[in-house]
């Protein structure tokens, strides 16, 4: 990149060390910014683009498809793979996007690392605890599991210390409840909940401790502690966790663990014999 160019005073410059494409992108979000661009031969075209309010969301989307591309890729295509962001509105549909087709590989890793938390933990957990026991099968139609949307086979969960309050809870459970192996390490322990609901007069608003959780096995003890996982694994600070998936050993640990289970138990695929009269 040479040149960037906007309908500003900051349009036509020259892209320095010192002078990043950021720096000339400052307030022109959703405008028209043409673009000149070179390559390493010299050869420059002109491109243009509309510049983004901003670009976590995008930046994220690279980051799941990367991790989720180097699974398939490193586990023969017999592991899928998707993220939680958060349990909310982003984590359900971020869950719903992938699950659908990740389900029908061997394995599933569901990674919950950096989980911001929420409120929809239980609704995930009921999701990838299903067990396939029987297929449903109709005319001119393509079987589907019973119950349906359920995983093909083991589950492993990855979670660190940064997830916290539902991404605790989700963590927790995944374990208390025995749908697999918790790989990582120990989440952050904040569990009591929030309630958002009294605004102040410039908008903001305050919150006060309100929920609080007990389980069955630890009591009160997931706040201020978290939960510890099976397998626990650090990443050091010369792995990649946002660029190289390859250089991310926990999640090079949490898929061999996903593969590990597939070969203790392989998953049983039907063997449909002929179909029943309608005597």
């Amino acid at each position: 990149m040479s040149r960037a160019s906007a309908s500003s005073p900051s349009g036509g410059q020259p892209l320095l060390a010192t002078l990043p494409p950021q720096a000339l992108l400052v307030h022109q979000a959703g405008s028209k910014v043409a673009l000149t661009l070179a390559d390493a031969q010299g050869t420059g075209r002109e491109v243009l683009i509309t510049a983004l309010a901003d670009e976590i969301p995008a930046r994220y989307r690279e980051w799941v498809e990367r991790n989720r591309a180097w699974v398939r890729q490193a586990s023969g295509g017999r592991v899928g793979y998707l993220h939680l962001p958060d349990m909310m509105s982003a984590g359900f549909a971020e869950f719903h996007r992938y699950f659908g087709s990740e389900r029908d590989r061997d394995a599933l890793l569901v990674d919950v690392r950096y989980n911001r938390g929420g409120h929809v933990s239980q609704l995930l957990l009921e999701k990838v605890a299903r067990r396939r026991i029987a297929w449903m099968t109709a005319h001119w139609g393509q079987p589907t599991s019973y119950p349906d949307e359920a995983p093909a086979g083991p589950v492993v969960a990855l979670t660190i210390e940064h997830a916290g309050s539902d991404g605790d809870i989700f963590s927790h459970g995944f374990k208390l409840m025995g749908i697999g192996t918790l790989v990582g390490q120990r989440t952050w322990g904040g569990v009591i909940g929030i309630w958002p609901r009294h605004k102040l007069a410039d908008g903001t608003e305050t919150t006060q401790p309100e929920y609080s959780l007990w389980f069955q096995d630890v009591g009160w003890a997931v706040e201020n502690f978290g939960t510890a996982p099976q397998v626990e694994v650090a990443n050091a600070p010369q792995d990649d966790v946002f660029n190289a998936p390859e250089r991310n050993r926990q999640l090079s640990l949490a898929m061999n663990e996903a593969l590990a289970a597939v070969q203790r138990n392989e998953p049983t695929r039907p063997l449909f014999g002929p179909r029943p009269g309608l005597g």
